[in-house]
């Protein structure tokens, strides 16, 4: 009898326990709801105009359902070669397989921008640890003004014009053609990115790059790393035939300058001649990409080769230990791309617009704490940038 009586009152405990966290997270997402409900165009709204994403359907002013069971947010593979250790390419080097290859369509962004978005799209979401790629094209009028952002890192290589930024802790500065900046939101910050007015109307063209954080560095604080095109080493191989800029990582025995990334991410800029080839090595286990930024490039070895055409993105297999690429020696033109790889992070990916987590109650708290200007977003509170004033109204 005394062991029933236990058991019924240890199940009125849990019940008990059970409806108040319940009510606490209904309450908790009421708050979050009247704040959005309230907010005005220059607050969440923004959010979503500027830095919408490929699941965000919903209006920007209501809380979306978010999965924390999605599979595609959970990555198995591990770090099996360290990305200090010298990689080399040997004839008994097994060739890394392609699993799929996509064109990224061209599509509206931000304040009158055009992106070609291939990481980030139901083709290719959540490939730990990147988040997203924007190949973008920003002409005068258009750009990315105030927004926010939390727990993720950016990095933008330029390819073309110019671009300026600013945020809300006073840093500034632009970047030019082959430069690059990384930027670490951490724990949260708000800036502005905006093109050049070149004098000759062209667009300003780069790609941006999204690259998640490890949980424990997601409350970091914010900073900025830029490097030069002046700085970042590069080598020719196959009798100059091809030519790779070693923003991150190493090639052919040349190291880039320093890791600017706190999640290990290895960037190359790859330019083959007609007629030339590369074997290159990437660290076993890392989740590695392809994207085509002109020409026509044949990946694989021979007898297995998948032809990759000029905006198309090309993702390969974790197991293997070296990129194979060439273009045939008939063709008109030589073929570019940026070879990129990381480190996947077991960890789940909860993201909304420019917030980046590890749980739906993070995202929430994010909601909150850039509407009360608070855990980070402290300097927002009135604040505006300079170069986003054109474009505020």
């Amino acid at each position: 009898m005394k062991k029933i009586l236990s058991l019924t009152i240890l199940s009125v405990i849990i019940a008990l326990v059970s409806v108040l966290l319940f009510r606490e997270r209904i309450a908790i997402v009421d708050k979050i709801a009247t704040i959005v409900a309230s907010s005005s165009s220059s607050g969440l709204l923004l959010l979503y105009r500027y830095y919408s994403t490929d699941t965000s359907t919903t209006s920007a002013r209501a809380i979306p359902t978010l999965n924390d069971n999605d599979d595609n947010n959970l990555q198995s593979h591990k770090l099996s070669v360290h990305p200090s250790i010298h990689l080399h390419a040997t004839a008994m080097s097994i060739p890394r397989a392609i699993r799929k290859v996509f064109l990224a369509v061209e599509q509206a962004e931000g304040a009158g921008a055009r992106v070609r978005r291939s990481v980030g799209t139901p083709q290719l979401k959540n490939f730990s640890p990147f988040l997203m790629l924007d190949h973008f094209s920003i002409k005068p009028g258009a750009g990315f003004p105030d927004h926010p952002h939390r727990g993720q890192e950016t990095i933008t290589y330029l390819l073309s014009g110019a671009v300026d930024h600013e945020d809300f802790a006073g840093n500034k500065g632009t970047i030019g053609p082959g430069d690059l900046q990384f930027m670490t939101a951490g724990r949260g910050i708000i800036h502005a990115e905006m093109p050049a007015q070149n004098a000759d109307g062209s667009a300003n063209v780069g790609l941006q790059l999204w690259v998640d954080l490890p949980a424990k560095l997601k409350a970091c604080e914010p900073r900025y790393r830029d490097l030069r095109a002046v700085e970042i080493p590069s080598v020719r191989v196959d009798a100059g035939r091809v030519n790779v800029k070693v923003i991150s990582g190493q090639s052919h025995g040349i190291d880039s300058v320093q890791d600017l990334a706190y999640t290990p991410v290895w960037i190359l800029d790859v330019e083959i001649q007609p007629g030339g080839k590369i074997a290159q090595p990437l660290p076993e286990g890392w989740n590695a990409f392809a994207y085509a930024l002109e020409g026509t490039i044949v990946f694989g070895p021979k007898g297995n080769q998948t032809t990759v055409e000029q905006y198309h993105n090309a993702v390969f297999e974790p197991s293997g230990e070296v990129v194979l690429a060439e273009v045939d020696a008939g063709a008109e033109r030589s073929g570019r791309f940026v070879l990129i790889a990381g480190t996947p992070l077991d960890q789940k990916v909860v993201q909304y617009g420019p917030f980046v987590l590890n749980s739906q109650e993070e995202v929430y708290q994010a909601f909150i704490d850039y509407q009360t200007h608070t855990n980070g977003f402290e300097r927002a509170k009135g604040w505006e940038s300079e170069i986003g004033k054109s474009m505020a109204r």
